[in-house]
């Protein structure tokens, strides 16, 4: 009997038989002729893969061919069989292959899990049968295009595609200031921004595969990046600073809502931002205002409550996104610190329930929003950001979490973040393991509990037939653990990498064989790079992007044994860092626009300044 296949996501039903179907020749697949329209985009991914994988070009038909061993697959519409939504029934005999669907969509997904099978199997395929459909009806990436790193079109169409292999129907692009808004130029000059035509193209091929381009602009909290400029200060809450949770910052924040500017500036920005899009949902923000009431609304925040006054202005921010059309989405972590505001919410709202470590909240805030009947997404993220490698083990744990709460508490959607903080120093491959294992989750949580997700996150995202690519993602996460200290949202080795050399108190508790075990997975991390067997279109850069992931986490870790007197050198470790800056450019180039880029090496070049220092 062939060994189970690999496929990510896992279906919820799948039972492999005995036996093979070959494909020996170019064939047929066969549509009803009222349904050809509707399943292009499935039939076009076939075609792709049946061609490359199996060397054997698939036409389509809506009528029978002469010779009935011509049909090689049958793909037809049946919500009758296939009662789920997005759902779909996948046969492979002796004789051929019939996928059975819900509509379009699950039409799409299956000949995803097709595709995949021929990625794995080429012309002999296994004879199996899979039923399958989603737990979460909406299942997406939020990517962070604002903290300096902007992909370019080549970058955002292969994730479009990766995506859809997935499953996936989602995608955002989180935007402070970097998209290209006609009358604001000086906010974004330099910035490589998104322009209107870029996203009208991408809207056009996330449509074509089934995926939703929500925009996304944020639109009261984190908008630095317009309010220092002398044009907006005045709409700033506080221009000269304010007091934030985890110490004071000194420069503008959030708009304030005391300002009538800040919601005409809104309006502006929506007007043109919108037209773009075909999505009916918008996400607008709204995160992390904790500079309210500490600047212009101070005396309409003592008199009336921080909770009633950002609540009024996010109402109207709502008014002018239902103006629109559009259903408002927005981070609800102000909301949760005032539960009662929950109540409150309109019910043409969907609450964005976000949290990145294991053991955030996710039941007891999805519980709220259900009691009240709002709708919401639950939103864990990749742990890829303040990390330098990523976290695995804490990203796992807090996808899986999210999908089981979620599911339980009647979530709508299900958004993998993926941030950007202190310049996005990761590179993008480096995300893979929370996008796809939280495709997996969202898709079936049951059915993808799986050990070896390492391996088959290298076989069918990185296209490394040996897995080892996977693995080393999965490794090189997982250092953060082994440096013998855990922090909130990021690891010391990247804390070590932000603090000055003489800041003691980011090695305390940290021994010599901490540095050691770290340096070691590091290693076998770095090993299993070089043993993939990396065969995609961009092989040559995923591997130099995992090199320079090992390098980075490696400097960091000599630099904490550094700092806690151990036998460096400063003049080895600036040698060191002046290839890392030099490995950073080009990994930042392969993938992403020049915008940017300058603020985000600035930050390595410190460090490098620093060694100098000491020579």
């Amino acid at each position: 009997m062939p060994a189970r296949p690999q496929l990510m996501p896992i279906p919820r039903d799948l039972r492999v038989s005995r036996g093979w179907y070959t494909i020996t020749r170019e064939g047929v697949c066969l549509l009803r002729e009222a349904e050809a329209a509707q399943l292009l985009p499935a039939v076009e991914a076939l075609q792709r893969a049946f061609h490359h994988y199996s060397g054997k070009l698939l036409t389509s038909a809506v009528a029978r061919p002469d010779d009935p061993d011509d049909i090689i697959v049958r793909l037809t519409l049946e919500p009758g069989r296939v009662e789920q939504v997005q759902g779909y029934y996948l046969s492979i005999t002796p004789k051929r292959i019939h996928l059975r669907a819900h509509d379009p969509a699950g039409a799409f997904y299956g000949a995803q899990t097709l595709v995949q099978l021929l990625r794995q199997y080429g012309r002999q395929l296994p004879q199996l049968r899979i039923s399958d459909h989603p737990d979460f009806a909406r299942r997406g990436i939020m990517l962070d295009i604002s903290r300096d790193k902007v992909p370019t079109m080549a970058t955002l169409r292969r994730l479009v595609a990766q995506m859809a292999s997935f499953k996936m129907n989602e995608l955002q692009l989180y935007t402070e200031h970097t998209f290209a808004y006609e009358d604001h130029a000086l906010v974004w000059a330099g910035a490589s921004p998104m322009t209107p035509e870029q996203i009208q193209e991408l809207d056009a091929l996330c449509r074509r595969h089934h995926i939703d381009l929500v925009p996304n602009q944020n639109s009261f909290g984190h908008l630095t990046r317009w309010l220092k400029h002398p044009p907006y200060t005045g709409l700033a809450e506080a221009p000269e600073g304010s007091r934030f949770p985890w110490g004071p910052i000194a420069h503008p924040y959030s708009i304030s809502p005391a300002v009538p500017g800040s919601i005409l500036l809104l309006e502006d920005l929506y007007r043109e931002l919108l037209p773009n899009f075909t999505s009916r949902y918008f996400n607008v923000g709204c995160d992390e205002t904790f500079d309210l009431g500490q600047g212009r609304s101070r005396e309409l925040v003592e008199r009336l409550g921080f909770e009633r006054v950002y609540m009024d202005f996010l109402m109207k921010i709502h008014e002018l996104v239902r103006g629109h059309g559009r259903t408002m989405m927005f981070w609800g972590d102000i909301v949760m610190r005032h539960p009662e505001l929950v109540k409150e919410l309109p019910e043409d709202v969907v609450a964005l329930e976000w949290g990145y470590e294991a053991d955030h909240p996710f039941e007891r805030d999805a519980a709220r929003y259900a009691r009240a009947g709002v709708p919401f997404y639950v939103c864990p993220g990749t742990s890829t950001w303040c990390s330098l490698g990523g976290r695995t083990d804490n990203a796992i744990g807090n996808l899986q979490s999210a999908a089981r709460h979620g599911r339980a508490n009647g979530a709508r959607g299900y958004l993998i973040t993926s941030w950007g903080d202190t310049g996005h120093w990761d590179p993008l491959p480096l995300s893979y393991l929370g996008w796809w294992h939280g495709a997996a989750v969202s898709w079936c949580l049951e059915a993808n509990d799986d050990p070896n997700f390492g391996k088959v996150l290298g076989i069918q995202a990185l296209e490394d037939p040996s897995g080892q690519s996977g693995r080393a993602i999965y490794d090189l996460g997982n250092a953060y653990k082994r440096i013998g200290r855990l922090r909130h949202n990021g690891s010391w080795l990247w804390w070590a990498m932000m603090r000055p050399l003489d800041d003691t108190s980011v090695v305390e508790g940290i021994s010599a064989s901490d540095v050691e075990s770290t340096r070691a997975l590091i290693d076998r991390g770095r090993e299993r790079v070089e043993k993939a067997a990396l065969e995609g279109p961009d092989a040559t850069v995923l591997r130099r992007e995992l090199r320079y992931t090992a390098r980075l986490l490696d400097h960091a870790a000599r630099r904490i044994d550094y700092m806690r007197g151990g036998d460096g050198s400063a003049k080895v470790l600036a040698e060191d860092m002046e290839q890392i800056i030099d490995m950073h450019e080009w990994t930042w180039m392969a993938r992403n626009r020049t915008g940017g880029l300058t603020d985000s090496r600035a930050r390595l070049e410190r460090c490098l300044r620093e060694y100098r220092e000491r020579l």
